[in-house]
Parts: C-alpha cells; sequence; structure tokens
C-alpha cells in the first residue's frame, strides 16, 4: 500500500474516532503546552497486556475463515459496549502492510507482557462506530485509542508516583518534627528536673528553717504551758479558797439565820404568855395591855429583821445582835410583868389582911360589908380591842383543830386489826389490795387527765360505797375486812394530801383536778373530808391557821416536825423545799373550797365552801407574819381562790386587799 493510501486512511480514521469529533481551542498555548505530554518518552501501561487480549480474542470471532479479505472490508461491531476496535486475525498474517511492520508486534508483545493487575480501570467505550469500517481504520483507531489510554495510565501513574513522594516528604518532615518534638521535650523534662531539684531543695531548707522554728515555738509553747499552769495552779487554789470561805460564810450565815429563827419562836413563845385580857383571881384591876402591846411590837421587830435579812441573803452578825436584844427585851419585859404581879399580888394579900382586922373591929357591919370581888372594868364597845397581832389561833378554831386530830386518832384506833396484821397473811394481803385500791386512783389524777377524772371518781365512790372494784386485775372491796371501811377512807384522805405535797407543789395546775374529785368525794363521804382536814392540819399547820408554841420537854426535832419540816437524820429540810410543800398543800385547799363535782347534786351546799376561806384568810391576817411562809401561802392562796372570794364578798374582799397592801406588808 502507498503511504499516501496510509496518510488518508489515517486521517479517515482519526476523523470518525472520539477525539477527531471533539472541538480544539485554539488557546490552549496560553495555558500549557497541549505537545507536552507528547515530547515525553512512551511507557506501556500495565493495562496493555489486558487490551490486546481483548482485541484479539474478538476479532478473531468476527473475521471469517476467508484469507481474500481486502483492507477496505468492514467488520460490523455488534457489542457497542467494547471500548477498542477488534484486530482482524489477516493482519497479523501480513494482508497489511502494518502486520509486517516489527515495531507493531512488539509493541503488542510489549502490552502483552505488561500484565493485567487492574482490569477494573478499563472501561468499554459505550460509542457506537459505524456499521463498516476498513479493517485498517480499525487498527488504527485501536492503535489511538490504545495510545491515549497508554498515556492516561501513564499520568496516572505519575500522579501515583507524585503522591507516593509527597508522602515520603510527608513522612521525613513528620519524622524530623517527631524527633525535633521529642529533644523538646527531652530538654523540658530536664528543664523541669533541674527545677524539681531546685525547689526540692529550697524546700528542704524551707522545711530544716521551718522545723528551726517549731522547735523554738515548742520550746516557748513548753514555757508558756508551765507559767498557764503554775497560774491556773494558783487560780485553781485560790478558787478553792474562795470557795471554802464562801462554804464558811454560807454555815455561818445558816447558822445565824437558824439562830434568828429560833430567836423568832422564843420571842413568839414568850409573847403567848402575855394575855392582855388576863384577869388573875385576886387581881381583877390589873393591866397588862401594855406589856401585850410592847411584846406584840418586839414581835414585829423580829419579824422585820428577819424578812429584811432574808432579801439581803444570809444575815450578819449585827441583825443576831439586834434579835437577841429584842429577846432580852422581850424577857425583861416579861420579867417586869411576873414583878408586877408578884408585887400586886402581894399588895393584895396585905389589903385583904387589913380588911381582915377591919371585919374583926366591925362585926356589926360584917353583913353589909361583905368581901365582894370588884367587876372586872367593862368597855363601852364590849370587848377590848387589841392594838397588836396575834400569835395565837382563836380558841374555837383551836378547839375544831383538837376535834379533827381526835378524829384522825379515833379512826387509826378503829383499824388497828388490819395495821397490826404481821402474822396473819391473808390480812396481810387484803391490807395491801385495799390501799392499792385506795391510792392508784388518785396517783392517776393529773394536769391531763381529761375525761378520766370521771372513771376515776366513781372508781373511789364505789369502793367507798361498800362495792367491788378492779385493782392490780383483782377484785377488791370493803367488805372483805370489818375494819376495811375506816382504813380506807383514812389512806384516801392521806393520799389527798401527799398530792397536794408532792404533784400539786411541782404542777401547780394539777391543784385544780384532784381538788375537783376530793370535793365530790367528801360531798358523798364527809368522813373523808374530815379526815383530809386532819391530815391538812398535822402536815401544813398554817392552814389551820396557828403557830404551834415549842412546850417544855420537846425536843427541837420533834418541835420543827411540829412546824410542818421535814427532819431526816437529825438534818432540817431546806427552807425552798419547805416552802414548795406549803405552797402545794394550801394550793389544794383553795381549790377544793371553790370546787365541786360537776356531776353531783348541785342543789346542796359544798360541804367545805368559801366561807371556811374567808374565815381562813381574816384568821391568818390577825396573825404575826412569819418570815417567808405568810407571804408564800398568802400568795398562793389568793392565786388559787382570790377571784372566786372576790365574786362571794365584792366589797369586803377589796377592804381586805386594802387591809393587806397598806398595814399588813409593811409589818
Amino acid at each position: 500500500m502507498q503511504p499516501r493510501q496510509l496518510r488518508w486512511e489515517t486521517l479517515a480514521a482519526l476523523r470518525t474516532s472520539g477525539k477527531g469529533r471533539l472541538s480544539y481551542c485554539r488557546h490552549w498555548l496560553q495555558d500549557e503546552d497541549i505537545l507536552e505530554g507528547c515530547m515525553s518518552p512512551l511507557v506501556l501501561s500495565p493495562y496493555s497486556g489486558w487490551v490486546l487480549d481483548r482485541m484479539i480474542g474478538q476479532s478473531a470471532q468476527e473475521i471469517t475463515p476467508s484469507r481474500s479479505s481486502t483492507p477496505k472490508e468492514s467488520t460490523p461491531l455488534a457489542n457497542r459496549s467494547s471500548s477498542l476496535e477488534k484486530v482482524t486475525p489477516a493482519s497479523r498474517q501480513g494482508s497489511s502492510p502494518l502486520s509486517s511492520a516489527e515495531p507493531i508486534t512488539d509493541f503488542a508483545y510489549m502490552l502483552t507482557t505488561q500484565g493485567n493487575d487492574d482490569l477494573s480501570l478499563l472501561e468499554t467505550d459505550q460509542e457506537v462506530f459505524p456499521a463498516v469500517l476498513p479493517s485498517k481504520v480499525a487498527e488504527v483507531e485501536g492503535c489511538i485509542r490504545m495510545y491515549e489510554e497508554m498515556h492516561r495510565l501513564k499520568g496516572k501513574e505519575g500522579l501515583r508516583q507524585r503522591q507516593e513522594q509527597q508522602e515520603q516528604m510527608v513522612r521525613a518532615v513528620y519524622d524530623l518534627a517527631s524527633e525535633q518534638l521529642k529533644r523538646f521535650d527531652e530538654l523540658k523534662e530536664l528543664k523541669q528536673h533541674q527545677e524539681f531539684q531546685d525547689l526540692q531543695e529550697v524546700m528542704e531548707k524551707s522545711s530544716k528553717e521551718a522545723q528551726g522554728q517549731q522547735e523554738k515555738l515548742k520550746e516557748e509553747h513548753r514555757h508558756r504551758a508551765k507559767v498557764l499552769n503554775l497560774k491556773l495552779r494558783e487560780a485553781e487554789q485560790q478558787r478553792q479558797r474562795q470557795e471554802e470561805l464562801e462554804r464558811l460564810r454560807k454555815e455561818e450565815g445558816q447558822e445565824r439565820l437558824r439562830r434568828l429563827y429560833s430567836i423568832q419562836e422564843e420571842v413568839l413563845q414568850l409573847n403567848q404568855q402575855i394575855d392582855p385580857n388576863y384577869r388573875h383571881k385576886d387581881l381583877p384591876r390589873i393591866d397588862l395591855s401594855a406589856y401585850s402591846n410592847r411584846g406584840n411590837q418586839i414581835c414585829g421587830l423580829v419579824s422585820g429583821l428577819i424578812r429584811t435579812t432574808s432579801e439581803r441573803g444570809f444575815p450578819t452578825q449585827v441583825d443576831v445582835a439586834n434579835t437577841e436584844r429584842a429577846l432580852q427585851e422581850m424577857r425583861g419585859l416579861i420579867s417586869s410583868m411576873q414583878q408586877e404581879i408578884a408585887a400586886a399580888v402581894e399588895e393584895k394579900r396585905r389589903k385583904d389582911e387589913e380588911e381582915e382586922r377591919q371585919k374583926k373591929k366591925e362585926l356589926l357591919k360584917k353583913e353589909q360589908m361583905k368581901a365582894q370581888t370588884p367587876a372586872p372594868a367593862q368597855q363601852s364597845g364590849g370587848k377590848q380591842q387589841k392594838e397588836g397581832l396575834q400569835v395565837k389561833a382563836e380558841e374555837s378554831t383551836m378547839q375544831w383543830y383538837q376535834q379533827l386530830q381526835d378524829a384522825a386518832e379515833q379512826c387509826i384506833a378503829s383499824f388497828s386489826g388490819i395495821s397490826n396484821c404481821k402474822d396473819n397473811n391473808e390480812v396481810k394481803k387484803i391490807k395491801t389490795d385495799l390501799q392499792k385500791a385506795a391510792t392508784i386512783p388518785v396517783s392517776q389524777i393529773s394536769r391531763i387527765a381529761g375525761s378520766q377524772l370521771r372513771e376515776i371518781f366513781d372508781k373511789i365512790n364505789n369502793l367507798l360505797s361498800g362495792k367491788s372494784v378492779q385493782s392490780g386485775g383483782r377484785t377488791v372491796s370493803v367488805t372483805q375486812h370489818p375494819q376495811g371501811l375506816d382504813f380506807v377512807y383514812y389512806k384516801l384522805a392521806e393520799k389527798f394530801v401527799n398530792q397536794g405535797e408532792e404533784e400539786v407543789a411541782s404542777h401547780r395546775d394539777a391543784a385544780f383536778p384532784i381538788a375537783v374529785v376530793a370535793s365530790g368525794i367528801w360531798e358523798i363521804h364527809p368522813r373523808v373530808g374530815d379526815l383530809f382536814l386532819a391530815h391538812l392540819h398535822k402536815k401544813c399547820p398554817y392552814s389551820v391557821p396557828f403557830y404551834p408554841a415549842m412546850k417544855e420537854g420537846t425536843s427541837m426535832e420533834e418541835y420543827q416536825r411540829m412546824l410542818g419540816y421535814q427532819v431526816k437524820d437529825s438534818k432540817m429540810e431546806e427552807q425552798d423545799h419547805f416552802l414548795k410543800r406549803m405552797s402545794g398543800m394550801i394550793r389544794l385547799y383553795a381549790a377544793i373550797i371553790q370546787l365541786r363535782w360537776p356531776y353531783g347534786n348541785k342543789q346542796g351546799t359544798h360541804p367545805h365552801g368559801l366561807n371556811y376561806g374567808w374565815r381562813w384568810l381574816a384568821q391568818m391576817l390577825n396573825m404575826e407574819p412569819l418570815a417567808d411562809v405568810t407571804a408564800t401561802l398568802l400568795f398562793d392562796f389568793l392565786e388559787v381562790c382570790g377571784n372566786a372570794l372576790m365574786k362571794q364578798y365584792q366589797v369586803q374582799f377589796w377592804k381586805m386587799m386594802l387591809l393587806i397592801r397598806e398595814d399588813y406588808f409593811p409589818r
């Protein structure tokens, strides 16, 4: 074939190829060199072997066995999906000028030997060529496409190498940076270690200095501790000396106070010997009112001294000396009174002798001149008015007090069979059951008893009425023993007084629930009320009121018990505890005289009502006040039933209050 003809066939093949139909821009040279890729040496792609295998295989299937075909014969391409034109077997056998050329054979061989490593990168060309193409055109076009594919693979391989170079550079830079970072970390660690050593040296140095300073401080602390211990020991010794002095002062003060109380008692006893209404059977005209007034004044002086010293604290030696002078004056007063009475008796005796001589001389006038005892002088108002306060209770009050005490003694004698039952276990058991049945319900009364009061009242009332009651899981009745009722009366009354002495003394508002039950029992069973008063008067003689006198032969302990004090092991109770007990009993008494059982018979009168309270208040104000005792009892009594007395006596009550403020308080 002529070279000119080959050129035209090559141009025709290029024109019909995909690249031949592309539009080319004349300004490409401004951006990049178009022929730059063509000027580089040719390198076969690793896919070239796979391409030739496919081309040779497809050409063998399409070319007929006849070898007489010309180069212009066309081979139809049935498969549109193939990307390269098939090369006919005739071209390989020398029917074409290209088939005899050695470079093509070598090129095909090189493509075959490149290997088929990445088969997936080659895509089949989707473009459909004309139905009939000359075999030479197909060969040229295949070569062009293989060349294009080779250059594409070459560019990809260059890109891969460039990427590998970049990665190597990056790894080299990374390794260098890592080494530098390691060197930097080592340098930094070295600096930190040096700084740590320097800091450790500084800390050790400062620690040694601090330890030395601490040792100095410890030494100073030990020195100061020794000084403080000495001071504390001195302060403790001083405190002990002061406590000892204070204890001695209190003991001396208490001793002086007891001395004052004994002087007051002696003064009151001596004053009781002075009766302004005293009339000697042989001396009808003798008047002892001046001695009585002076005795009352001395009693008031002693009471004022004791009250003043109580407010100030413990009495001084001067107070004791003043009271002793008052006692000496009272003794002198009694001695003067006795001397006056003795002189008057002697004068009367002389007068009687003269009268006897006159009687003998005047026998004729004997019947007319009979010896008569002149009647005592009577004042126009009847009874002589007393200028001072009394120290003794009225005679009627003392008779009433003695009657109650006699009734209590008779009650004790009436149940002597139960009391003295040491050998009889059955009677002893009955005694224990009756005592529990009488006292336990009273103990259950409290300031928060509420609705239990009626149940407690019914239980006590049933027991006193002879009915059976339950106590401690046992059935108890006063009919179990002939003396059971008297025993229960006595123990119940005693328990009520004990509740006032203990429960009311501790909780003042507990007086009212106890009083309302006691009042209801008193109204139904009057004997319980009499025994209650007997117990109350014995434990608190100021509820009568009267001040027991010290009789001859009575010991001081016995006399203190008569005054209401508790004496244990020859030691009298504290004054505060004594006043607290007296206050509780007076509060209970004041609550009883104004309260009644709300479920009882309201038509009858109170068995011991407000009139007894008014009488107690009047008699209390007529008697010489005792230090602490009188003020405490008056306050508690008026605080509990003052409102009831005011409603009952109205104006008279306020007059009584005015008397207390203006006349009684100053004493």
